[in-house]
């Protein structure tokens, strides 16, 4: 996946209005009040779903496992109760190659007014260009954190909500975004890490080359006519040993209040170690289109570590992106968090 750090964090992400329709989110949350009872989110469950997709092969786009992975994704939604869209699209790459996407939306609750976004990109990355062998640059990354964690935590939830006796007041969308890690065309090596990424004054489009490429689609093209949510949370590299959730800088520029949130409930649930009260850096991925396009305030959980620089995994863009990098504990706490939020929203009041 392609995640730049910019170099200023005053570039400004315009948010105005974004957030004010959100700042009561989950208030009993917040004050630390008893939160609602919510399912428990099997980690084990999470743990198969990830193998079940490596499974396939890298889910590169334009190849046969890819197919098969997306079909795999939506066969899982429809058998757990899912209103199942699909959305296909192309787009151009930095290499003038045309990609066949598609992201894939379950929608749960569907009646529902007032939604939740959940999201993950679902597609791997073609090239192992951070492996420290140069003969496995031009591999593909199986991707079983940086692409898989999130989607297996999204199906898990799903099979949780369908199988639990009470279920969510409010309606639940997970959208499963393809195309986000072609990559630029940047071979050195960090092309989601490097200094320059840039978000225009306007905050009407992200000055992306090769990546995102779905999320950008749908915040132009939602999937239904009108859509908005409440809010959103983006999944991203969200299944290694020792992960740390920092909250993003972007994250705190266009939803504090949704952050507060979820970290909140982490916390209270015994996930800080996870969810740590730190400010991470700013990431360019799949939540800078649906915050600037489609004005949803969405937050971004993603893995980084602080070693004097801000980092992902060690494995990240490697072919050593396999299942050895997977942590049921980690699985467990972003699910069960994730889980717990959507059961502690209240439907508007009429």
């Amino acid at each position: 996946m392609k995640k730049a750090f910019p170099a200023i964090m005053a570039c400004a992400l315009f948010v105005a209005a974004c957030d004010d329709k959100k700042n009561q989110s989950s208030e009993a949350t917040e004050s630390g009040s008893t939160m609602v009872a919510a399912p428990a989110f099997s980690s084990d469950s999470a743990y198969a779903f990830i193998e079940q997709q490596l499974a396939f092969g890298p889910r590169v786009p334009n190849t046969p496992a890819h197919v098969r992975g997306g079909d795999y994704i939506a066969a899982k939604l429809k058998a757990y109760g899912c209103e199942v869209t699909e959305q296909p699209f192309t787009a151009k790459a930095w290499d003038g190659t045309i990609i066949k996407g598609r992201n894939i939306i379950g929608s749960i609750n569907p009646a529902a007014a007032k939604r939740i976004l959940f999201s993950s990109h679902w597609d791997s990355r073609p090239r192992a260009d951070n492996d420290s062998l140069a003969a496995n640059h031009t591999k593909p990354v199986a991707a079983a954190n940086d692409g898989a964690s999130g989607v297996a935590v999204l199906l898990e939830m799903a099979r949780t909500i369908q199988q639990a006796k009470t279920k969510p007041t409010v309606g639940i969308d997970l959208v499963f975004f393809d195309a986000e890690d072609w990559g630029d065309g940047d071979e050195a090596g960090n092309d989601k890490e490097k200094v320059g990424g840039k978000v225009d004054q306007a905050a009407s489009e992200i000055d992306y080359i090769g990546f995102c490429l779905g999320s950008r689609y749908w915040a132009k093209n939602p999937h239904k006519p009108g859509y908005t949510a409440y809010y959103g949370v983006l999944l991203d590299m969200v299944g290694a040993k020792g992960a740390t959730f920092p909250k993003e800088g972007y994250s705190l520029q266009f939803a504090p209040s949704v952050v507060q949130t979820i970290w909140n409930t982490a916390s209270q649930l015994g996930y800080s170690q996870f969810f740590t009260d730190t400010n991470g850096a700013p990431i360019l991925d799949d939540h800078i289109a649906p915050n600037t396009i489609a004005k949803i305030p969405v937050v971004d959980i993603i893995h980084q570590q602080s070693n004097g620089l801000s980092t992902f995994f060690p494995d990240w863009h490697t072919t050593e992106d396999d299942m050895r990098n997977i942590d049921r504990n980690t699985l467990k706490a972003v699910g069960q968090t994730l889980i717990q939020v959507a059961y502690n929203e209240q439907p508007d009041a009429a």
